[in-house]
């Protein structure tokens, strides 16, 4: 064997392992957020959920994270959705007079305005959320694919399985980067027979298997392997054992707060947690760092460091 094969065989062996030893290219962050409406942290765990405790398993997990005032859902997903409390987005009842959301739009607006290249995706059968008179809804119409259902027309059970029928055929046929789901039927559920008992336990248990079916979309794309899922969940409220809500008492205002995937940190989370933390931690996984001019109240929960 001649100097130059050898050397070329050389040159070869510690070209391959430089190659070796680079670091692996980083996944795409993607996230998903899923809004339960009205669920009591205390009766959640009462109730069979093996899909959301599968995700707290992968990732950090918290009871006893807080609601903002009045507890109900039009300042509960103003606040869930902005990051920013009343006194800021405007927001104190389900009439949603006094909103600023142009000056504090939803965290998928805010992707629009700051990363337009991304693909935002949101449906909600609460119409609010997505319809209001003056075109001027909680989710924004920036939003590249929005899907606006009635709960009250359809029956809150069957417009939560469309809006997860979109979502997951969304999922499989397109690239989202940032998606919200809202399920609103645990809250009507529990409104309609003015209770916590049997009716709104099963109505939890149903938006647990929805929460199962959008998991197992999210995981069964033919992209998942290059992708850095990070899967949120939380609610607006709680209630009080005759199924109201709207005051200051601790069933009331202590709501969940989930976080899952690789990009997660582990076990309980013991810090004070807000709902106005879930979209700026939305924004921080995708890698939005929030601009001071946002004024945003939340900050980053649940990501390792």
């Amino acid at each position: 064997m001649t100097d130059r094969v050898l050397l070329t065989l050389l040159i070869s062996v510690l070209t391959a392992g430089c190659g070796a030893g680079e670091p692996a290219p980083r996944r795409i962050p993607k996230v998903l957020v899923i809004g339960i409406d009205g669920v009591r942290p205390d009766v959640l765990a009462e109730v069979p959920t093996p899909n959301l405790d599968a995700l707290a398993t992968e990732g950090a997990f918290t009871a006893h994270a807080r609601t903002g005032l009045p507890s109900v859902s039009g300042p509960g997903w103003s606040s869930f959705l902005t990051g920013v409390w009343p006194d800021k987005h405007g927001v104190t009842d389900n009439d949603f007079t006094g909103k600023r959301y142009e000056e504090f739009p939803d965290f998928l607006t805010r992707i629009e305005q700051v990363r337009p290249q991304l693909n935002t995706f949101a449906v909600a059968d609460w119409l609010p959320l997505m319809e209001q008179e003056d075109e001027r809804p909680t989710l924004g119409p920036a939003i590249d694919v929005r899907h606006a259902l009635n709960g009250s027309e359809l029956g809150w059970a069957e417009a939560d399985a469309r809006s997860v029928e979109l979502a997951v055929e969304h999922l499989g046929s397109a690239d989202p980067d940032a998606l919200f789901v809202y399920l609103g039927n645990p809250d009507e559920t529990s409104h309609h027979f003015r209770s916590i008992g049997e009716e709104y336990r099963t109505a939890i248990a149903l938006a647990d298997a929805h929460v199962g079916l959008l998991v197992e979309a999210v995981r069964a794309r033919a992209t998942y392997a290059e992708e850095d899922w990070l899967i949120l969940s939380s609610t607006d409220h709680g209630r009080r054992p005759n199924g109201g809500h709207g005051g200051d008492t601790p069933e009331e205002r202590t709501i969940y707060y989930l976080v899952s995937g690789p990009s997660a940190s582990r076990g309980e989370l013991t810090d004070s947690t807000y709902i106005v933390d879930l979209p700026v931690t939305a924004l921080a996984h995708l890698g939005i760092e929030a601009d001071p001019d946002w004024r945003l109240d939340g900050k980053v929960v649940g990501l390792a460091r």
